[in-house]
């Protein structure tokens, strides 16, 4: 479904890249000596289609929308329910002196991942394309 995305906001990035690359080509040179080779570097560095796209949504505070949707989303579910009851069940298995932050996030994050339902994801697809759609105009 990602790819989706890239496919479809390809259109109108080209402007965005050809501005940064303007803005690059301007500060690229300076008038008493050429640049170090890290920061030339740095400069000529291309923003990515998800870069530019991640930039566009925090900007505008779509992305904040987005991940409060998301939340609302997987309570009413009872996504979270079944996170926090394999959390519990983990520590419960392993002891509690036994078991780190880090255990958990490595054990539960692709189980989470896995469970989440495709129509909440189908759902915030269909916003971030309406964005992208939007921004592109």
């Amino acid at each position: 479904m990602t790819s989706q995305i890239w496919r479809e906001a390809s259109h109108f990035s080209s402007g965005w890249r050809r501005l940064v690359a303007l803005l690059n080509l301007h500060m690229r040179h300076s008038v008493n000596r050429p640049p170090t080779p890290d920061v030339r570097d740095e400069q000529e560095k291309e923003l990515t289609l998800q870069e530019i796209i991640s930039i566009k949504l925090i900007e505008s505070g779509e992305k904040e929308r987005l991940m409060e949707l998301l939340r609302e989303r997987l309570i009413e579910c009872g996504w979270k329910d079944e996170m926090k009851a394999l959390c519990r069940a983990f520590i419960k298995k392993k002891g509690r002196n036994n078991v780190t932050v880090d255990d958990l996030v490595h054990v539960i994050t692709p189980k989470g991942r896995a469970s989440i339902p495709d129509s909440i994801k189908a759902e915030l697809l269909q916003r971030i394309r309406t964005f992208l759609v939007s921004a592109a105009h």
